[in-house]
């Protein structure tokens, strides 16, 4: 069993930064694919990014390439997601997951993924 762990997120300004963490306790051996999704209010979880394979290959959501960036720091366990030029459209409760396996074609679907943090809100005002 694998444990998600979030931490980061809060109030952010348009145009500012902010960053989330996510930190794997349990059988971290069986995560292959990591990645974050976001739920704006009232609306469905969307896909925003995932790191995979040993050389870190990063995939983005339409609407946050070039300003977010999804890292990981492996010897901890952890991932991260840097947010950049933030825009009131990127309020949302945002989710680490974590996958055992990597499909090219179903990465952005929730049901690629077998383990899930708590969610932690991130709220930008203009």
């Amino acid at each position: 069993q694998v444990q998600l762990v979030e931490s980061g997120g809060g109030l952010g300004q348009a145009g500012g930064s902010l960053r989330l963490s996510c930190a794997a306790v349990g059988r971290t051996d069986d995560i292959y694919t990591r990645a974050w999704f976001r739920q704006p209010p009232g609306k469905e979880r969307e896909f925003v990014a995932l790191i995979v394979g040993s050389e870190g290959t990063t995939h983005y959501g339409d609407s946050v390439r070039g300003r977010f960036i999804v890292s990981r720091d492996n010897a901890k366990n952890t991932w991260y997601l840097q947010m950049g030029s933030l825009e009131p459209d990127d309020t949302a409760v945002y989710y680490c997951a974590a996958g055992t396996y990597h499909s090219q074609y179903n990465y952005p679907m929730t049901t690629h993924y077998a383990y899930w943090g708590q969610g932690t809100q991130v709220t930008v005002s203009s």
